[in-house]
């Protein structure tokens, strides 16, 4: 096969470090923009982007010739960076160790969107902690709860 053709679709998951508030709504679009942009500069795809004040939910296709690790490496390296030289925000900024990625397929990308489009609204019910748990549990990743945050 003479092309390399892909659909790599991937909810990606984490949080400010100790899980801050430190995504408040002046900031929220900006940073948003600025993830978004990071994806695109490496050929991939933002189809949504969402979260609270301490965490951040992406939906992006993924170019076949970066791995999700080193994805994960440049978005949150390079938009910290770009934070803390912005000057955007009073302390420290920095977002925690790791991160949770989960494949998606194309018939369940519209229920991701929605998922993530209504975060605020079921953050009321239930802390990111527990979100984060029920999303491991769901995509089977088996975790050792003691090591799990920072």
């Amino acid at each position: 096969m003479p092309s390399t053709l892909t659909n790599l679709l991937y909810h990606v998951v984490f949080s400010t470090k100790g899980r801050q508030p430190e995504i408040v709504s002046g900031f929220r679009q900006d940073l948003y923009a600025y993830l978004g942009g990071i994806i695109r500069s490496e050929n991939g795809r933002l189809i949504e982007i969402g979260g609270t004040s301490n965490h951040v939910h992406i939906l992006a296709r993924f170019s076949p010739a970066v791995s999700v690790s080193d994805m994960l490496k440049m978005i949150k390296g390079n938009s910290s960076r770009w934070v803390n030289k912005s000057g955007k925000r009073p302390a420290r900024f920095a977002w925690q160790k790791g991160y949770g990625a989960f494949s998606v397929s194309e018939s369940g990308c519209e229920a991701v969107v929605n998922y993530i489009r209504n975060q605020e609204a079921h953050h009321r019910k239930m802390t990111f902690k527990e979100e984060f748990k029920l999303l491991l549990d769901k995509h089977r990743v088996e975790y050792d709860e003691e090591h799990l945050w920072d």
